[in-house]
């Protein structure tokens, strides 16, 4: 486990910006970070300093990742969400020029990619990507994490994602996987696979690391020998009905269910970024089902509270992950 390579001042885009070995060390560095907080070893070794949070899509796990980690740390936050004037009446870059005068930091979660990378160009602190519609860097080293931790490796492994694999999700596990040599299968639709443009720029990748990015309708060719099932909403919160309708109609054959498990290794996981619609427990979960006739979506209850279901390793592995990007792109060392 290497713990000393410098990542201080970098900007936390995509993670096409990182090498395998910057990305294996931010996971080394999780690692120690989350065995430290289980034995109660204080890390705040960066009190003193401040980040700002822009939050212009709501979250739990990102907002709460960014809190627990930053104070872990020793770091006070800002949340800044509905009544920040960023994009509305003060540009990006003048924002990102005040906050960088204030802050150590920033974290954007939000909209398009270029409002992440314009923060980055104007401010001269570390910004860091909590999901755009395009990229979920931190969500990918929360994946990682959990399935090495599990597997006791990542390289060699197949992940298959069911689903709609165009954005944010979808897009970031092609480039994960591709630059860690995992084997990445999108199954669903060809409309929804994930762009050629960015499935071609990962083949370089892919001849790198010996990993693969495939795409394919054929569910059973899919899941046969998987290592890892990983889905994601069909639909995002705010998108007109006839949107849901296309997806429920388009993706229902993808659902992640028992019969798509057992066609899996008998040791593979179930994995999901989190919140699922795997039951009617919610406001929009009971919304969509009275709408559509449906009890669960995009993955079964049945294999959500499986054994083989590791979601809640996976959201735990947020904070950790999130804690080593700030803690690396600060600078932090450990008490001595």
């Amino acid at each position: 486990m290497k713990l000393n390579m410098n990542l201080k001042d970098r900007d936390f885009l995509t993670l096409k910006d990182f090498t395998p070995e910057e990305i294996i060390y931010l996971l080394d560095l999780a690692a120690d970070l989350k065995d430290k907080k289980k034995k109660g070893i204080p890390v705040d070794t960066l009190r003193g300093k401040n980040i700002a949070l822009i939050f212009e899509k709501t979250s739990t796990r990102t907002r709460c990742s960014f809190e627990v980690a930053a104070h872990d740390l020793g770091i006070s936050t800002t949340y800044l969400a509905e009544g920040s004037q960023i994009g509305k009446k003060e540009s990006i870059a003048d924002t990102a020029r005040v906050l960088g005068r204030m802050y150590e930091g920033i974290e954007y979660r939000g909209f398009e990619q270029s409002i992440v990378e314009e923060l980055a160009k104007y401010a001269d602190v570390p910004v860091w990507n909590g999901l755009t519609n395009e990229f979920h860097p931190t969500q990918m080293l929360a994946d990682m994490l959990t399935i090495r931790e599990h597997f006791g490796k990542l390289k060699g492994l197949k992940l298959v994602y069911f689903g709609d694999a165009r954005y944010n999700i979808g897009n970031s596990l092609s480039v994960v996987c591709s630059k860690l040599g995992l084997n990445f299968t999108a199954c669903a639709p060809e409309k929804y696979f994930p762009a050629k443009e960015l499935r071609d720029e990962c083949q370089k990748w892919c001849k790198e690391s010996g990993g693969s990015v495939t795409c394919t309708s054929d569910i059973k060719a899919a899941a046969k020998d998987a290592d890892i099932i990983y889905t994601d909403v069909w639909v995002s919160m705010g998108e007109p009905d006839e949107v849901w309708a296309e997806r429920i109609k388009d993706l229902k054959a993808y659902q992640v269910n028992k019969s798509v498990m057992k066609l899996a290794k008998p040791s593979a996981i179930f994995l999901h970024d989190l919140p699922s619609f795997h039951n009617l427990e919610t406001t929009i979960g009971k919304e969509v089902g009275k709408k559509f006739n449906i009890t669960e979506m995009e993955v079964t209850d049945e294999v959500f509270e499986s054994e083989q279901s590791h979601v809640f390793d996976e959201a735990e592995n947020r904070m950790h992950t999130i804690k080593a990007v700030i803690a690396a792109t600060l600078g932090w060392q450990p008490a001595k």
